[in-house]
């Protein structure tokens, strides 16, 4: 994976090791496709990232997912890990949130060959579910009913807030963003 590019915010801006740890142990993603209409589509998935790769699956059945990418391979993946609220300045609207944040833009292929999908299963339930002596391992009878995709990935981004300390936070520190607003006079209720 190449370094991430820059953003906006260069200030929140991950880096690429935190990226990838985070791509290692993200819960759940978003897959976004565009259809041959024109309109989005976003579908939640666990995945596992795999050889500088996102692995997903879901049912051969023909749906949005599968005709989307029939149509166009371009995709963008989201994983998003919120944390707390806190104050920064003396109005509510200087208010945020800790958080970390990973979009991978890529193109989605579909993966025919059964010895690297039972490989991403193989990974699936490592992930997720871990390792259980009592169950066949790395045995996959339905394997021909799920469809495997996997995003080569063409540039990524990711972004955080780290909360800060307790005496950076409002009311020990105030950083409101409007310091010369007048709030109007409270109401009485």
């Amino acid at each position: 994976m190449s370094r991430p590019p820059k953003v906006r915010r260069s200030d929140k801006q991950m880096s690429s090791a935190a990226v990838d740890k985070m791509l290692s142990t993200g819960y759940c993603g978003h897959i976004a496709t565009v259809g041959a209409d024109g309109a989005p589509y976003v579908c939640p998935l666990l995945y596992v990232w795999l050889n500088g790769q996102i692995w997903l699956h879901n049912t051969s059945a023909r749906g949005h997912l599968l005709t989307n990418i029939t149509h166009e391979t371009r995709a963008c993946f989201e994983i998003a890990v919120p944390g707390k609220v806190f104050a920064y300045g003396r109005y509510e609207c200087d208010t945020s949130i800790e958080y970390m944040s990973v979009i991978v833009f890529g193109r989605l292929s579909i993966v025919e060959d059964s010895t690297k999908k039972a490989l991403f299963f193989d990974a699936l339930m490592a992930k997720y579910y871990g390792n259980d002596p009592t169950r066949p391992k790395s045995f996959y009878p339905r394997l021909d009913e799920v469809t495997v995709y996997s995003l080569t990935v063409e540039r990524v981004t990711g972004k955080e807030t780290i909360l800060p300390s307790v005496d950076a936070q409002w009311p020990a520190v105030d950083n409101t963003k409007s310091p010369h607003a007048i709030p109007p006079p409270q109401r009485s209720q």
